[in-house]
């Protein structure tokens, strides 16, 4: 059996996924390629466990000052490009193509009538049971033309429907795993970063480990920069008693499962994130601020922790469903992947 895995590089969560799969496939013998798409090839980092992997350019948004730019997504989509890719990446090698909202081998194997298995957070939001707020027909369209599948798994927090799994949280050995209760991982990679700095020095008593694209390693007084790094992001955040981020899912689902509080403020503009936001708002499972909001920091520094959510670590189960080919048959699946989450 051999598979070819396409990964929307656009956000670090699609990728954190990818290698917790990557990992199964490899321990249980099964070939596949990786092709990533959504960022220039240089802005990858700690791309091991991706073995002579491919990138294209893609489709992705643009951000500024915290929003979406939707005039600038359109204008950097690069549409011509986009179908030259689609049209010339052959996938007639490849028993199935298995998909994480990645357009370039969803409709390549479209086209060369190859079965594709989406699995993502976004095809959660196919089900009429995930709450999703304002404009739901019109997304739900989007996401199906966007990376069209035969069957869709979609990832979320809870079990809403019977295609829907939990995420999948691989356990790491960490530095120094103890909380330090005044330690805080910051992750607002779509804000400025100079607004993230002018907004967390008003609150010098806690210290805030910022990791941001524009960061380089340094520190003043209480706010310690980091530039992108996949090990020290998950040693600061082991030890760290809560996370202020953006509303993204992997990232989230992390904290979540090792108890940390969060709190959130959604990219403006983006259906997922705001989903998200209030979903776990109303899981009483996270603090949402629609901007940097010096209030409501102060507020989530003296709330108390969040308890664990146990999501599985081992995606076996997700990968022998893969291999027996009974794509039309989630009930199983769905029942074993979350018989052990609580």
């Amino acid at each position: 059996m051999k598979i070819l895995y396409g990964i929307q590089g656009t956000g670090n969560g699609h990728i954190t996924r990818a290698r917790v799969m990557a990992n199964a496939f490899k321990q249980m013998g099964i070939a596949v390629d990786y092709v990533f798409s959504g960022r220039a090839q240089q802005n990858y980092f700690d791309m091991d466990e991706f073995t002579n992997y491919r990138s294209f350019r893609g489709l992705s948004f643009t951000t500024q000052n915290g929003q979406v730019n939707s005039y600038q997504t359109v204008k950097n989509s690069r549409i011509c490009r986009l179908l030259k890719d689609i049209k010339q990446l052959d996938v007639s090698g490849y028993d199935f193509v298995f998909n994480d909202f990645e357009p370039i081998t969803a409709w390549a194997a479209k086209r060369q009538a190859v079965p594709v298995i989406g699995m993502s957070h976004q095809a959660a939001f196919l089900s009429p049971k995930v709450p999703m707020f304002g404009h739901s027909l019109l997304r739900r369209s989007f996401i199906k033309y966007y990376a069209p599948a035969d069957t869709y798994l979609g990832v979320h927090w809870q079990p809403f429907a019977q295609n829907i799994i939990p995420p999948f949280i691989a356990h790491h050995q960490h530095d120094n795993p103890v909380n330090v209760d005044n330690k805080v991982l910051v992750y607002l990679p779509f804000e400025e970063l100079r607004s993230v700095i002018d907004y967390l020095q008003e609150f010098p008593e806690k210290e805030f480990y910022c990791y941001h694209p524009q960061a380089q390693n340094s520190s003043t007084a209480n706010i310690h920069l980091r530039a992108p790094s996949r090990g020290g992001f998950l040693n600061d955040l082991a030890n760290a008693s809560g996370v202020i981020a953006n509303a993204g899912f992997e990232l989230s689902s992390e904290a979540l499962k090792l108890g940390k509080k969060l709190l959130l403020k959604p990219l403006s503009g983006q259906f997922e994130q705001d989903a998200n936001a209030q979903t776990l708002l109303a899981m009483k499972a996270a603090h949402v601020m629609n901007y940097l909001n010096s209030n409501a920091l102060d507020d989530w520094l003296n709330s108390t922790s969040q308890k664990q959510i146990n999501f599985p670590s081992d995606p076996q189960p997700l990968v022998e469903w893969l291999a027996a080919r009974q794509w039309h048959n989630t009930q199983e699946l769905h029942q074993n992947l979350w018989s052990s989450v609580g």
